[in-house]
Protein backbone atom coordinates (compact mmCIF):
# COMPACT_ATOMS: atom_id res chain seq x y z
CA UNK A 1 0.00 0.00 0.00
CA UNK A 2 1.66 3.24 -1.18
CA UNK A 3 2.08 6.53 1.15
CA UNK A 4 -1.57 8.17 0.34
CA UNK A 5 -1.47 10.96 2.76
CA UNK A 6 -4.63 12.10 3.68
CA UNK A 7 -3.38 15.56 2.83
CA UNK A 8 -3.13 14.49 -1.17
CA UNK A 9 -6.29 12.56 -1.00
CA UNK A 10 -8.43 15.93 0.52
CA UNK A 11 -6.83 18.09 -2.33
CA UNK A 12 -7.84 15.34 -4.91
CA UNK A 13 -11.54 15.79 -3.96
CA UNK A 14 -11.41 19.87 -3.66
CA UNK A 15 -10.27 19.39 -7.55
CA UNK A 16 -13.13 17.20 -8.09
CA UNK A 17 -15.54 19.25 -6.28
CA UNK A 18 -14.22 22.60 -8.30
CA UNK A 19 -14.39 20.39 -12.06
CA UNK A 20 -17.95 19.47 -10.69
CA UNK A 21 -19.12 22.96 -10.44
CA UNK A 22 -17.70 24.04 -13.39
CA UNK A 23 -17.45 20.56 -16.25
CA UNK A 24 -16.01 21.16 -19.61
CA UNK A 25 -17.92 20.02 -22.48
CA UNK A 26 -16.73 16.70 -22.85
CA UNK A 27 -18.10 15.64 -19.30
CA UNK A 28 -21.55 17.55 -20.14
CA UNK A 29 -21.64 15.09 -23.21
CA UNK A 30 -22.20 12.59 -21.14
CA UNK A 31 -25.48 13.55 -19.27
CA UNK A 32 -27.68 12.77 -22.33
CA UNK A 33 -26.17 9.06 -21.96
CA UNK A 34 -27.33 8.74 -18.51
CA UNK A 35 -30.49 10.37 -19.06
CA UNK A 36 -30.77 7.10 -21.44
CA UNK A 37 -30.50 4.62 -18.41
CA UNK A 38 -33.28 6.15 -16.48
CA UNK A 39 -36.09 8.20 -17.51
CA UNK A 40 -36.42 9.93 -14.68
CA UNK A 41 -33.17 11.41 -15.15
CA UNK A 42 -33.69 14.74 -16.78
CA UNK A 43 -31.22 17.10 -17.95
CA UNK A 44 -32.29 19.19 -14.94
CA UNK A 45 -32.16 16.71 -12.44
CA UNK A 46 -28.65 15.36 -13.78
CA UNK A 47 -27.04 18.61 -13.15
CA UNK A 48 -28.54 19.37 -9.94
CA UNK A 49 -27.20 15.96 -8.72
CA UNK A 50 -23.55 17.35 -10.32
CA UNK A 51 -23.46 20.44 -8.51
CA UNK A 52 -24.81 19.34 -5.39
CA UNK A 53 -21.89 17.04 -4.92
CA UNK A 54 -19.38 19.51 -5.94
CA UNK A 55 -20.79 21.80 -3.43
CA UNK A 56 -20.54 19.05 -1.12
CA UNK A 57 -16.64 18.68 -1.52
CA UNK A 58 -15.53 22.51 -0.56
CA UNK A 59 -12.34 22.42 1.50
CA UNK A 60 -13.64 23.75 5.04
CA UNK A 61 -16.21 20.76 5.07
CA UNK A 62 -13.75 18.34 3.56
CA UNK A 63 -11.19 19.10 6.27
CA UNK A 64 -14.07 18.71 9.34
CA UNK A 65 -15.08 15.54 7.76
CA UNK A 66 -11.43 13.71 7.21
CA UNK A 67 -10.41 15.36 10.32
CA UNK A 68 -10.92 11.88 12.49
CA UNK A 69 -10.37 9.71 9.57
CA UNK A 70 -6.99 7.33 9.79
CA UNK A 71 -3.64 8.57 7.81
CA UNK A 72 -3.68 4.97 6.65
CA UNK A 73 -6.00 1.66 7.11
CA UNK A 74 -3.67 -0.89 9.13
CA UNK A 75 -4.70 -3.42 6.98
CA UNK A 76 -6.63 -2.50 4.11
CA UNK A 77 -9.93 -4.00 3.43
CA UNK A 78 -11.71 -4.23 -0.03
CA UNK A 79 -15.47 -2.86 0.35
CA UNK A 80 -17.95 -4.22 -1.80
CA UNK A 81 -20.32 -1.28 -2.59
CA UNK A 82 -24.19 -2.10 -4.07
CA UNK A 83 -25.42 1.58 -5.10
CA UNK A 84 -28.59 2.19 -5.66
CA UNK A 85 -29.70 4.32 -8.87
CA UNK A 86 -33.30 6.07 -7.79
CA UNK A 87 -31.21 9.38 -8.06
CA UNK A 88 -28.01 10.64 -10.31
CA UNK A 89 -25.33 10.00 -8.49
CA UNK A 90 -26.73 8.39 -5.57
CA UNK A 91 -23.94 5.90 -3.85
CA UNK A 92 -21.13 8.66 -4.40
CA UNK A 93 -20.80 9.20 -1.09
CA UNK A 94 -20.01 5.62 -0.41
CA UNK A 95 -17.27 5.49 -2.43
CA UNK A 96 -15.85 9.18 -1.21
CA UNK A 97 -15.85 7.14 2.31
CA UNK A 98 -14.19 3.93 1.10
CA UNK A 99 -11.47 5.91 -0.74
CA UNK A 100 -11.04 8.60 2.24
CA UNK A 101 -10.18 5.26 4.86
CA UNK A 102 -8.02 3.95 2.49
CA UNK A 103 -9.77 0.62 1.57
CA UNK A 104 -10.55 -0.58 -2.34
CA UNK A 105 -13.84 -0.33 -3.33
CA UNK A 106 -15.14 -2.52 -5.16
CA UNK A 107 -18.48 -0.99 -6.89
CA UNK A 108 -21.58 -2.99 -8.10
CA UNK A 109 -23.16 -0.06 -10.28
CA UNK A 110 -26.92 0.18 -10.88
CA UNK A 111 -27.61 -0.29 -14.56
CA UNK A 112 -29.64 2.89 -13.96
CA UNK A 113 -26.92 4.74 -13.11
CA UNK A 114 -23.68 3.89 -14.58
CA UNK A 115 -22.52 6.60 -17.01
CA UNK A 116 -21.83 9.64 -14.09
CA UNK A 117 -20.08 7.99 -11.35
CA UNK A 118 -16.86 5.96 -13.83
CA UNK A 119 -16.53 9.55 -15.43
CA UNK A 120 -16.44 11.36 -12.11
CA UNK A 121 -13.93 8.92 -10.81
CA UNK A 122 -11.78 8.56 -14.34
CA UNK A 123 -11.51 12.20 -13.56
CA UNK A 124 -10.54 12.12 -10.29
CA UNK A 125 -8.07 9.75 -11.30
CA UNK A 126 -6.46 12.18 -13.91
CA UNK A 127 -6.50 14.48 -10.50
CA UNK A 128 -4.70 12.53 -8.42
CA UNK A 129 -3.36 9.00 -10.14
CA UNK A 130 -2.66 7.52 -6.00
CA UNK A 131 -6.84 6.74 -6.71
CA UNK A 132 -6.83 4.19 -9.30
CA UNK A 133 -5.46 1.34 -6.90
CA UNK A 134 -8.48 2.16 -4.40
CA UNK A 135 -11.03 1.35 -7.80
CA UNK A 136 -12.34 -1.64 -8.92
CA UNK A 137 -16.51 -1.85 -11.11
CA UNK A 138 -17.46 -5.00 -10.80
CA UNK A 139 -20.04 -6.91 -11.76
CA UNK A 140 -20.50 -9.55 -8.91
CA UNK A 141 -19.22 -8.96 -5.57
CA UNK A 142 -16.34 -11.43 -4.81
CA UNK A 143 -13.52 -11.61 -2.65
CA UNK A 144 -15.16 -8.39 -0.13
CA UNK A 145 -14.20 -8.69 3.39
CA UNK A 146 -17.05 -5.79 4.25
CA UNK A 147 -20.19 -4.54 2.12
CA UNK A 148 -22.75 -1.72 2.01
CA UNK A 149 -25.38 -1.92 0.38
CA UNK A 150 -28.14 0.00 -0.61
CA UNK A 151 -32.06 -1.21 -1.62
CA UNK A 152 -35.51 -1.22 -0.92
CA UNK A 153 -36.98 -2.92 1.93
CA UNK A 154 -37.20 -6.03 0.30
CA UNK A 155 -33.66 -6.13 -1.15
CA UNK A 156 -32.47 -5.61 2.14
CA UNK A 157 -33.61 -8.73 3.49
CA UNK A 158 -31.59 -10.76 0.56
CA UNK A 159 -28.66 -8.41 1.43
CA UNK A 160 -29.49 -9.38 5.08
CA UNK A 161 -29.03 -12.96 4.51
CA UNK A 162 -25.83 -12.90 2.08
CA UNK A 163 -23.11 -10.77 3.72
CA UNK A 164 -24.62 -12.27 7.35
CA UNK A 165 -20.90 -13.46 7.65
CA UNK A 166 -18.90 -10.20 7.14
CA UNK A 167 -19.13 -6.69 8.46
CA UNK A 168 -21.97 -4.85 6.52
CA UNK A 169 -23.78 -1.39 6.33
CA UNK A 170 -27.15 -2.51 5.33
CA UNK A 171 -29.89 0.77 4.44
CA UNK A 172 -33.21 -0.08 3.83
CA UNK A 173 -36.08 2.51 2.48
CA UNK A 174 -36.85 5.68 4.60
CA UNK A 175 -38.84 8.81 4.55
CA UNK A 176 -38.10 12.29 5.40
CA UNK A 177 -40.76 14.72 7.03
CA UNK A 178 -41.33 18.29 7.38
CA UNK A 179 -43.22 20.40 10.55
CA UNK A 180 -44.89 23.46 10.04
CA UNK A 181 -45.29 25.77 12.57
CA UNK A 182 -48.26 27.90 10.63
CA UNK A 183 -45.93 30.85 11.07
CA UNK A 184 -43.68 30.04 8.25
CA UNK A 185 -43.17 32.68 5.04
CA UNK A 186 -43.62 32.21 1.41
CA UNK A 187 -40.07 32.18 1.00
CA UNK A 188 -39.45 28.81 3.43
CA UNK A 189 -42.54 27.73 1.77
CA UNK A 190 -41.06 27.65 -1.66
CA UNK A 191 -37.50 25.91 -0.30
CA UNK A 192 -40.00 23.38 1.01
CA UNK A 193 -41.06 22.62 -2.49
CA UNK A 194 -37.56 21.96 -2.89
CA UNK A 195 -37.11 19.48 -0.51
CA UNK A 196 -40.18 17.33 -1.97
CA UNK A 197 -40.36 18.10 -5.68
CA UNK A 198 -36.24 18.02 -6.37
CA UNK A 199 -35.07 14.87 -8.09
CA UNK A 200 -39.39 14.21 -8.04
CA UNK A 201 -39.60 13.09 -4.66
CA UNK A 202 -37.71 9.77 -5.23
CA UNK A 203 -35.24 9.97 -2.45
CA UNK A 204 -35.05 8.77 1.14
CA UNK A 205 -34.56 13.01 1.66
CA UNK A 206 -37.40 14.05 -0.28
CA UNK A 207 -40.59 15.17 2.13
CA UNK A 208 -42.80 12.71 1.72
CA UNK A 209 -45.08 13.77 4.60
CA UNK A 210 -46.31 17.19 6.66
CA UNK A 211 -46.88 17.70 10.15
CA UNK A 212 -49.01 20.06 10.54
CA UNK A 213 -50.93 22.43 13.12
CA UNK A 214 -54.48 21.48 14.56
CA UNK A 215 -56.68 22.96 12.12
CA UNK A 216 -53.79 24.39 9.42
CA UNK A 217 -55.19 25.45 6.31
CA UNK A 218 -53.51 25.37 2.89
CA UNK A 219 -53.74 27.76 0.95
CA UNK A 220 -50.22 29.57 1.67
CA UNK A 221 -48.25 26.13 1.19
CA UNK A 222 -50.31 25.73 -2.34
CA UNK A 223 -49.81 29.57 -3.22
CA UNK A 224 -46.11 29.51 -2.43
CA UNK A 225 -45.10 26.16 -4.15
CA UNK A 226 -46.74 26.87 -7.88
CA UNK A 227 -43.51 27.42 -9.10
CA UNK A 228 -43.17 23.35 -9.15
CA UNK A 229 -46.05 23.07 -11.66
CA UNK A 230 -43.98 22.51 -14.36
CA UNK A 231 -43.00 18.82 -12.38
CA UNK A 232 -46.26 17.37 -14.44
CA UNK A 233 -44.81 17.65 -18.09
CA UNK A 234 -42.76 14.64 -16.77
CA UNK A 235 -45.04 12.23 -18.14
CA UNK A 236 -43.92 9.47 -15.70
CA UNK A 237 -45.05 11.50 -12.88
CA UNK A 238 -48.06 13.01 -14.41
CA UNK A 239 -49.15 8.55 -14.91
CA UNK A 240 -48.60 9.04 -11.00
CA UNK A 241 -50.68 11.87 -10.40
CA UNK A 242 -53.26 10.61 -12.67
CA UNK A 243 -53.13 7.42 -11.27
CA UNK A 244 -53.81 8.56 -7.53
CA UNK A 245 -56.07 10.81 -8.36
CA UNK A 246 -58.71 8.81 -9.70
CA UNK A 247 -58.03 6.58 -6.43
CA UNK A 248 -59.22 9.06 -4.50
CA UNK A 249 -62.09 10.22 -6.28
CA UNK A 250 -63.24 6.73 -7.39
CA UNK A 251 -62.91 5.69 -3.60
CA UNK A 252 -64.10 9.32 -2.14
CA UNK A 253 -61.34 9.82 0.20
CA UNK A 254 -60.68 13.39 1.22
CA UNK A 255 -58.16 15.07 -0.11
CA UNK A 256 -56.30 18.37 -1.46
CA UNK A 257 -55.51 18.90 -5.43
CA UNK A 258 -53.36 21.97 -6.62
CA UNK A 259 -53.06 20.12 -9.93
CA UNK A 260 -49.98 18.40 -9.58
CA UNK A 261 -49.48 17.32 -5.94
CA UNK A 262 -52.18 15.40 -3.84
CA UNK A 263 -52.59 15.79 0.18
CA UNK A 264 -54.09 13.63 2.06
CA UNK A 265 -54.60 12.73 6.04
CA UNK A 266 -52.46 9.59 6.82
CA UNK A 267 -51.25 8.64 9.84
CA UNK A 268 -48.38 6.46 7.30
CA UNK A 269 -44.76 8.00 6.51
CA UNK A 270 -44.02 6.88 3.07
CA UNK A 271 -46.59 8.38 0.91
CA UNK A 272 -47.06 7.29 -3.21
CA UNK A 273 -45.00 9.83 -5.64
CA UNK A 274 -47.11 12.57 -6.12
CA UNK A 275 -49.12 12.84 -3.29
CA UNK A 276 -47.64 14.00 0.49
CA UNK A 277 -49.69 12.87 3.33
CA UNK A 278 -50.03 15.20 6.00
CA UNK A 279 -51.08 14.37 9.90
CA UNK A 280 -52.27 17.23 12.73
CA UNK A 281 -50.53 17.66 16.12
CA UNK A 282 -51.51 19.94 18.66
CA UNK A 283 -48.81 20.16 21.22
CA UNK A 284 -44.70 19.98 20.10
CA UNK A 285 -44.25 17.67 22.95
CA UNK A 286 -46.79 15.09 21.64
CA UNK A 287 -45.05 15.98 17.73
CA UNK A 288 -41.26 15.62 18.97
CA UNK A 289 -42.38 12.44 20.97
CA UNK A 290 -43.97 11.00 17.77
CA UNK A 291 -40.74 11.35 15.50
CA UNK A 292 -38.63 9.87 18.17
CA UNK A 293 -41.19 6.92 17.91
CA UNK A 294 -40.35 6.43 14.18
CA UNK A 295 -36.69 7.31 14.40
CA UNK A 296 -35.71 4.20 12.54
CA UNK A 297 -37.53 4.89 9.47
CA UNK A 298 -36.77 8.82 9.23
CA UNK A 299 -33.95 10.02 7.38
CA UNK A 300 -34.04 14.06 8.05
CA UNK A 301 -36.59 16.00 9.54
CA UNK A 302 -37.26 19.33 7.87
CA UNK A 303 -38.15 22.27 9.82
CA UNK A 304 -37.22 25.86 10.58
CA UNK A 305 -38.25 26.06 14.46
CA UNK A 306 -35.53 24.03 16.94
CA UNK A 307 -37.08 20.30 17.93
CA UNK A 308 -36.12 17.76 21.28
CA UNK A 309 -35.94 14.74 18.48
CA UNK A 310 -33.28 12.00 17.60
CA UNK A 311 -33.59 12.73 13.68
CA UNK A 312 -31.14 14.94 12.07
CA UNK A 313 -33.17 18.32 11.32
CA UNK A 314 -32.75 20.70 8.25
CA UNK A 315 -34.06 23.66 7.37
CA UNK A 316 -36.50 24.64 4.42
CA UNK A 317 -34.60 23.49 1.30
CA UNK A 318 -32.04 21.75 2.44
CA UNK A 319 -32.65 18.36 2.38
CA UNK A 320 -31.16 17.40 -0.61
CA UNK A 321 -27.68 18.92 0.06
CA UNK A 322 -26.34 17.21 2.38
CA UNK A 323 -23.17 17.65 4.48
CA UNK A 324 -20.56 15.12 4.08
CA UNK A 325 -20.94 14.13 7.76
CA UNK A 326 -24.67 13.76 6.75
CA UNK A 327 -24.76 9.59 7.08
CA UNK A 328 -27.85 7.80 5.37
CA UNK A 329 -29.55 6.07 8.25
CA UNK A 330 -27.49 8.32 11.17
CA UNK A 331 -24.46 5.25 10.43
CA UNK A 332 -21.24 6.68 10.37
CA UNK A 333 -19.44 5.08 7.42
CA UNK A 334 -16.20 6.22 8.37
CA UNK A 335 -15.89 4.83 11.66
CA UNK A 336 -17.32 1.61 9.81
CA UNK A 337 -14.59 1.28 7.78
CA UNK A 338 -11.85 2.66 10.32
CA UNK A 339 -13.16 0.16 12.88
CA UNK A 340 -12.12 -2.62 9.93
CA UNK A 341 -8.30 -2.02 10.11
Amino acid sequence: MSNFSKERKVEGLKRLGDFLLKPDDNFKSLIPLAKNKNSWFTQQEIEKAIEANGQMLNPPNLKAWTATAPETPKSQKKIGLILAGNLPLVGFHDILAVLMSGHIALIKLSSQDDVLIPAILKKLIEIEPEFESQIQFVNRLTDFDAVIATGSNNSSRYFDYYFAKVPHIIRKNRNSIAVLSGEESSEELKNLGKDIFDYYGLGCRNVSKLMVPKGYIFNHFFESIEEFSPILNHHKYQNNYDYNKSIYLVNRLNHLDNGFLLLTQNTQLASPLSVVFYEEYEHLDDLTSSINNHEAEIQVVVAQIDLDIKSPRVNFGESQHPKLWDYADGVNTLEFLAQLS
